[in-house]
C-alpha cells in the first residue's frame, strides 16, 4: 500500500542539515567562499541557519560538541566544477579529494568545511 500512495506524492527541494559548533562562523564561510545567503535564523542567541544560493539550501544547526563525520553529508550539483574547485583552492579550504573525472559520469571533488563537514561537488559530464 505505501509504495502505491508514495508514488502519487511529489517531492520538493530537500536541504541537508549540517551541524557547526559555530554558527556565526559557518555562515561567513558559506557566504564568502560558496556565495550563500542567509535567508531566516532562530534563536537567541542564534542556534539554527537557513542559506541559500540559486536552488541550493543549507540548514545550518549549532553544535558546540559537534565532531565531523567520515563520510560526506551533503552532494551538490554545480554547472562548473572547475571554477570552484579553482575558488576552494585560493579560499584555503580543505580539499579531501582533488578535482577528476569519475566512471559514474560527473566531473566531482570533496571538501571539507571549517567544522570538517565533507562535501562532495559535482557536475554532470556530457
Amino acid at each position: 500500500m505505501a509504495d502505491s500512495a508514495v508514488a502519487e506524492i511529489s517531492f520538493g527541494r530537500v536541504a541537508p542539515g549540517i551541524c557547526v559548533r559555530d554558527i556565526q562562523a559557518a555562515q561567513d564561510f558559506y557566504a564568502r567562499v560558496l556565495g550563500f545567503r542567509k535567508v531566516f535564523e532562530n534563536g537567541d542567541p542564534v542556534g539554527f541557519m537557513v542559506m541559500e544560493k540559486d536552488r541550493a539550501e543549507i540548514h545550518l544547526s549549532q553544535k558546540p560538541d559537534h565532531k565531523a563525520s567520515t563520510v560526506n553529508v551533503m552532494h551538490m550539483f554545480v554547472s562548473d566544477v572547475a571554477a570552484l574547485y579553482a575558488i576552494c583552492e585560493v579560499e584555503g579550504v580543505r580539499i579531501i579529494k582533488g578535482l577528476a573525472d569519475k566512471a559514474y559520469g560527473q566531473r566531482a571533488f570533496v571538501f571539507a568545511d571549517p567544522d570538517g563537514n565533507r562535501i562532495d561537488v559535482g557536475e554532470r559530464r556530457s
